[in-house]
């Protein structure tokens, strides 16, 4: 329940993982940096629509960026 309908203020609500950004997460950027995990691993940021282009290409230029899903959907998929 978001009682201050404020984005990201309902605390069991996921935010976007953009720094100082507290609005609701829409998107989960999966991803792993090679050099650490195995391939099959999948680390997640989170991203709202403002913060979605710009943690995407933080990580597509690393060449850690593996897909760009809903939130909606990524929580679907979940075992």
């Amino acid at each position: 329940m978001n009682i201050l309908n404020v984005p990201g203020s309902d605390p069991s609500s996921p935010v976007c993982s953009a720094k100082g950004c507290r609005a609701d997460a829409v998107w989960v950027l999966a991803w792993n940096n090679p050099k650490l995990h195995t391939p099959e691993r999948r680390k997640t940021w989170l991203a709202c629509d403002e913060h979605r282009e710009h943690l995407s290409q933080f990580l597509g230029v690393r060449g850690f960026l593996k897909d760009v899903v809903r939130f909606s959907e990524w929580e679907e998929q979940a075992p």
